[in-house]
């Protein structure tokens, strides 16, 4: 089916966006030694290593970053296969009583960061967890906020917001997209 395609963020505006975003977390921030970054899988996971290095380069600190898998943790799981593909988490550092910028591409329904939160507490217990996300597009289903956002819209249900990423073979680009 075609579809139509509006541009929101180019690669730049991304670059911008993620910025911004650094020095808002920085800020927010005081003891720097105990921010850890979680991505999740996949567009989040390639988004929190994007603010890993700028927040390093920013802070002069090394900060954890890890990536999760939330598949299991879905509310839908059976009915995205009858055997979903389960991708590896990766967090080779202790969450406990660190602050947690969990990260995600985009945030829609909420169901997804809610899947992520009940993923994270499997691994220990943080003192505090906040959420960043590229593209808050609205439409939530559960009362799920970001407190980190690189571009907030509204958009109707039948347009999708999807996010291109170098690290994933394209030009890093924002768009929404319509079934026409």
């Amino acid at each position: 089916m075609p579809t139509s395609k509006r541009t929101l963020m180019d690669a730049q505006q991304i670059a911008a966006a993620l910025e911004r975003m650094a020095r808002e977390i920085l800020a927010s921030h005081a003891e720097v030694g105990k921010l850890c970054l979680v991505g999740i899988r996949t567009g989040g996971a390639f988004l929190a290593q994007r603010l890993q290095s700028l927040l390093e380069k920013e802070s002069g600190y090394s900060i954890p970053t890890g990536i999760i898998d939330i598949t299991l943790y879905r509310d839908d799981w059976t009915l995205i296969a009858a055997k979903p593909i389960v991708g590896k988490t990766a967090l080779n550092f202790s969450i406990d009583d660190k602050h947690i910028i969990l990260v995600d591409d985009v945030l829609f329904t909420g169901r997804t960061v809610r899947a992520a939160l009940d993923a994270l507490i499997d691994f220990g217990r943080p003192a505090k967890i906040e959420l960043a996300v590229l593209v808050d597009r609205g439409q939530r289903e559960l009362p799920i906020c970001a407190n980190y956002t690189g571009m907030t819209l509204q958009i109707g249900p039948q347009e999708r917001i999807n996010v291109y990423l170098s690290e994933l073979e394209y030009q890093d680009e924002v768009a929404v997209e319509e079934q026409i």
